[in-house]
């Protein structure tokens, strides 16, 4: 179903599914998707700037290197997708909602984004950038955070219990209430370069 909107020049695409579309040879148009479902696409370096996805769900995409700058995730559910080397801080931060679930997220950014109670789940967020992010009460379930930066993060409540390889500073982070493991106590040690056995 396709409605004029009258807020701006966009249009609105709803209740749409896109399957197997190689958005790099024939790009999405630029419009506000709400409600769509996006399977097998590929969007790999594509210029997404100003678009809006509302109720909108990824699947098996690939979206790696995407350009989103004031790019509108409102409720977006991501899973088994390529996101790499995004900077989601660029993206509008208005309601912004996502959800990732089995994502390859390498060398994302996330840098001073409002995160609070977001779920991150079997993702390889390995050299991901936290720097300055809200992460309160979000959830790391069995996620490799290999050289992840937490840097004056807020990870008040972040449940880490079956996270992966983070290095966290303690000093430098506000931790109060974060969940962590036994098994995984040494991500809080690491800049103490201490032997835990």
């Amino acid at each position: 179903m396709e409605l004029i909107s009258l807020s701006t020049n966009k249009t609105m695409i709803e209740n749409q599914t896109f399957k197997k579309l190689n958005f790099t040879s024939t790009p999405l148009k630029l419009d506000e998707y709400d409600n769509c479902t996006f399977i097998d696409c590929n969007f790999e370096n594509e210029n997404l700037t100003n678009y809006a996805f509302v109720d909108c769900e990824f699947v098996d995409c690939n979206l790696s290197l995407i350009k989103v700058l004031n790019t509108a995730f409102k409720t977006v559910q991501f899973t088994n997708c390529k996101l790499l080397g995004i900077d989601f801080s660029e993206s509008n931060p208005f309601l912004l909602n996502m959800a990732f679930d089995s994502c390859l997220m390498n060398l994302t950014s996330f840098y001073q984004l409002k995160l609070k109670q977001k779920k991150f789940k079997n993702c390889s967020l390995n050299e991901a950038d936290f720097t300055e992010s809200d992460l309160t009460g979000s959830n790391f379930n069995s996620c490799d955070l290999k050289r992840a930066i937490f840097d004056r993060s807020i990870l008040i409540k972040v449940d880490f219990s079956t996270a992966l390889n983070f290095s966290i500073d303690p000093e430098n982070n506000r931790i109060k209430g974060a969940k962590f493991s036994k098994e995984n106590l040494s991500g809080l040690l690491s800049k103490y370069q201490l032997k835990i056995s």
